[in-house]
């Protein structure tokens, strides 16, 4: 996923929350372990092919336990890949509460504002290692985009340098238009949940937060390895 030319390409991203059935926990060990090396092996399959980040949610939320954040150049690549995870002796207990789909775009209000850590002008996303992703579809209201340029860039401007306050907080934006039923995907990712919440309370004042019609729901999830996070399952 390295080479020049896919480097210049848009890229596809995913969100995919998955709930296990009760019932998984209930299975014999070596049952529940087949399972999960199975899952294991499919995610393996698709390296170099599709950046799988995993993360749990076990114990902070209680409408989904993990969720894979997935890159990819190629869209079909989610649909191979979430059919043979859903056909393993794990996936067969699993349900998909949430999914978001979204692309990378060059954000139009970055020109006088490169920061690290913030938006930028990049078309591949970057994760970072950071322990914790906060992860929310965010939409709109119509009236924001029957602004002018100069407005929403007004506007922006603001949001943008609030942003710049945290540098502790990465912020990955991707687009949904005509692809979901959001217009964006956000996902901040940080060791220090508290400047999150800082940060989002900032946000909360700008003027710019007049026009936010839904930024719900919200999922706080912890960065492992995909063992790790497969564990956290029970099991």
């Amino acid at each position: 996923m390295g080479s020049a030319e896919q480097t210049s390409k848009r890229q596809y991203v995913n969100f995919t929350f998955y709930k296990v059935d009760p019932a998984w926990r209930r299975l014999p060990e070596d049952e529940r372990s087949r399972g999960k090396q199975e899952f294991n092996r499919v995610v393996d399959e698709y390296a170099g092919k599709v950046m799988v980040i995993p993360y749990t949610l076990v114990g902070i939320r209680g409408d989904a336990d993990i969720m894979l954040w997935r890159i990819s150049y190629e869209l079909e690549l989610f649909q191979e890949m979430g059919t043979k995870l859903l056909s393993t002796g794990l996936g067969k207990y699993l349900s998909t509460p949430y999914s978001y789909l979204a692309m990378t775009k060059r954000s139009i209000y970055v020109d006088h504002h490169v920061h690290e850590g913030q938006e930028s002008k990049r078309l591949t996303i970057v994760p970072g290692k950071s322990k914790y992703i906060f992860v929310y579809p965010f939409v709109k209201t119509r009236e924001w985009f029957l602004l002018t340029k100069a407005a929403r860039q007004g506007m922006m401007d603001e949001h943008i340098e609030v942003g710049h306050r945290f540098p502790s907080v990465k912020l990955n934006t991707t687009y949904s238009f005509g692809l979901d039923d959001q217009e964006w995907v956000v996902a901040f990712e940080t060791d220090k949940p508290e400047d999150f919440l800082d940060l989002v309370m900032a946000l909360r004042e700008t003027e710019g937060s007049r026009y936010t019609l839904r930024d719900t729901p919200i999922f706080t999830c912890i960065h492992k390895s995909l063992k790790e996070v497969l564990d956290t399952l029970g099991g």
